[in-house]
């Protein structure tokens, strides 16, 4: 059972250059897909409330098409990472399909934020020897996790169960920007800012967590 929210160690043996958990003892909140219409307002405001920065793995796709969203993550003090342009599984393209996809969404931060990238994460996890390539190629540092919580089957007793069972100190944690997730997100975000204060753990920023 674990093994579905905690990667096996071979997978992170075989790809140890990539982060599996923050390097600070501190619990890292992640948020994939977005940003989203209906989603990122409530996370961004409930984050606040908690005091928590996030790491915001955004489709490129989506920051063009959602400008405001995009700058109130960064004006909140959030950090955004690469989640490719059409959120493609990148083993699944050619070479020059996979590199596009991630040089198109850093490309776009930069000229339109003036906001240079630091971190990649695939689609879906899906990771082979190919996209390990190109992520280095790209200079970015792929940063996966170690507490998948299930949100984007929008129950909020799947997340529960995740937290109670897998939360470590050095946590990377996966919560989604998205509507599959858009009824719990709340909760979700306020039972793991309890959980997290209750263990005594602390959150920390992905510039302190991923060095």
């Amino acid at each position: 059972m674990k093994l579905k929210y905690n990667p096996p160690s071979i997978v992170k043996n075989i790809f140890k250059q990539f982060h599996w958990a923050t390097t600070d003892e501190k619990v890292l909140l992640t948020f994939d897909d977005g940003p989203n219409p209906g989603t990122t307002e409530k996370i961004l405001l409930t984050l606040n409330q908690h005091n928590i920065k996030a790491l915001f793995f955004c489709v490129g796709n989506n920051v063009d098409e959602n400008d405001e969203l995009t700058k109130a993550i960064l004006e909140n003090g959030h950090t955004i990472g690469n989640h490719t342009f059409n959120h493609k599984i990148l083993n699944k393209l050619n070479n020059i399909d996979a590199k596009e996809e991630i040089e198109k969404t850093n490309s776009l931060l930069l000229e339109k934020y003036e906001y240079k990238l630091k971190y990649f994460r695939p689609p879906h996890g899906k990771l082979n020897f190919k996209v390990k390539n190109l992520i280095s190629e790209s200079g970015l540092k792929c940063v996966m996790w170690s507490l998948l919580t299930y949100d984007y089957q929008n129950d909020f007793k799947k997340v529960k169960f995740a937290i109670d069972n897998y939360l470590a100190k050095n946590s990377i944690i996966v919560l989604h920007d998205s509507n599959k997730s858009k009824d719990i997100i709340i909760d979700s975000i306020k039972y793991i800012a309890d959980s997290v204060k209750e263990r005594g753990f602390r959150f920390g920023e992905a510039n302190e967590c991923l060095k």
